[in-house]
């Protein structure tokens, strides 16, 4: 047994596959579920309409938490299978649904099956890839997830536009629980053991109890909290273009296949970019990366509020898809650089507990902002936030890349 992503190839790679479908569970809902709220449903309250965005984030927060916990406890595979156990009756619900309250149920088992998946799939490729290329692994993982989003989102509003809003998008959902559930029954291994051969390899046997993980992850270590901050409000960002983005190029009278072009254009330059900014991570250090990333953010943001256009619309999605593609795998990677193997799992979990926190609170403010004074105001609040949060990296983060400082970072020692 081997720590590193050649060593593990086959077994990486395996798991950048799965957590593709993870990924297109996800992308099913991005261009279809808004149109169907409005169309469908008939829902006209922003702050209502986004009880999906905020269902789907509690949920998914709280799993993060315990997909962590689950996998140092009983390890890593049963929990990965128990979530895509959870995935397979979400687009039977969503295509069955006579009322929102349906919709509300899909997404708490969505949110579920994707923080025990997505969770499970970034604690195992940490494990396999060993400290060095953790930014690359990271790029690779997150850029297969929110590519297969983005390839997701703009096959449902193709299949949408030309076969309707129900049951067609959907079936796509269905296809990748089926196959996510058997590759992960026949063909992943448990990787614990990995973890184990990294701990050995420290000084200190890194023990810690859950509430010191947490406190240290939320509050106390510079590194971590911040990271943590970030991640939430990352997600934020997504739960507003995930929730109101569609209904705002609609006002403007984009066709559903254009919607379907610009939902899926943010996540495609954000799932590929990855692919460079993991392994740039690697190279640069992790704490600038995530601190201009956080701003360019903001300035995409503020010029979808300002826009009106589907080219400035269009040019804007892919500003925010550089930023976040910045932001994403290289605050995965930071976390992965302080946590101690022994309770790295457990940190993770209470990362990603934070960071979806922010599907969240992005859904009760974005909804509440653009119930009072409308979409395009939500859109400057959060722009507002967002740059807020990239100046508390900048002063407060230290740079956490081991090749980078010279020495093993604070967490680990």
């Amino acid at each position: 047994m081997r720590l590193g992503i050649r060593a593990n190839l086959a077994q990486f790679s395996l798991l950048v596959a799965v957590n593709a479908l993870v990924g297109g569970m996800l992308g099913q809902e991005r261009t279809v579920l808004p149109l169907l709220a409005e169309q469908t449903f008939q829902l006209t309250g922003y702050t209502f309409l986004l009880t999906y965005v905020l269902a789907f984030g509690l949920t998914k927060a709280a799993t993060n938490y315990f997909a962590g916990t689950w996998s140092d406890r009983f390890g890593r595979k049963p929990v990965l299978l128990a979530g895509w156990l959870i995935a397979l009756p979400v687009p039977l619900l969503l295509i069955w649904a006579p009322s929102w309250a349906w919709v509300i149920v899909a997404n708490v088992l969505l949110g579920i099956n994707q923080g025990l998946t997505w969770s499970t799939t970034v604690i195992m490729k940490i494990d396999l890839a060993g400290p060095d290329r953790r930014g690359l692994a990271m790029g690779l993982n997150e850029a297969a997830g929110y590519v297969a989003v983005a390839a997701t989102a703009l096959a449902t509003g193709y299949l949408a536009a030309h076969h309707g809003l129900r049951p067609a998008p959907f079936l796509l959902g269905l296809s990748y629980a089926a196959l996510g559930l058997g590759l992960s029954v026949f063909a992943v291994r448990e990787t614990r053991d990995h973890a184990h051969l990294e701990a050995a390899r420290h000084q200190s046997r890194g023990e810690l109890t859950d509430q010191e993980v947490f406190t240290r992850t939320s509050l106390t270590e510079p590194a971590l909290s911040s990271a943590s901050q970030a991640g939430m409000v990352n997600n934020l960002n997504d739960g507003l273009a995930w929730g109101l983005f569609p209904i705002l190029f609609s006002t403007a009278g984009l066709s559903v296949a254009r919607i379907g072009i610009l939902a899926a254009l943010y996540p495609a330059v954000w799932g590929l970019g990855q692919l460079v900014t993991g392994p740039l991570s690697d190279r640069w250090g992790r704490k600038w990366l995530i601190t201009v990333g956080m701003l360019v953010q903001a300035a995409a943001l503020a010029v979808i509020a300002a826009a009106g256009s589907f080219t400035v619309w269009a040019s804007a999605a892919v500003l925010l898809g550089i930023g976040t593609a910045m932001v994403y795998p290289t605050l995965l990677a930071s976390v992965g650089d302080v946590a101690h193997p022994a309770w790295r799992a457990r940190a993770v979990g209470v990362y990603r507990l934070w960071r979806d926190g922010g599907f969240a609170i992005g859904a009760i403010l974005a909804g509440v902002i653009a119930d009072v004074w409308g979409v395009r105001a939500a859109v400057w609040v959060v722009a507002a936030v967002t740059a807020l949060s990239g100046l508390v990296v900048a002063l407060r983060m230290y740079e956490t890349h081991p090749r980078r400082t010279g020495t093993l970072p604070r967490g680990t020692r």
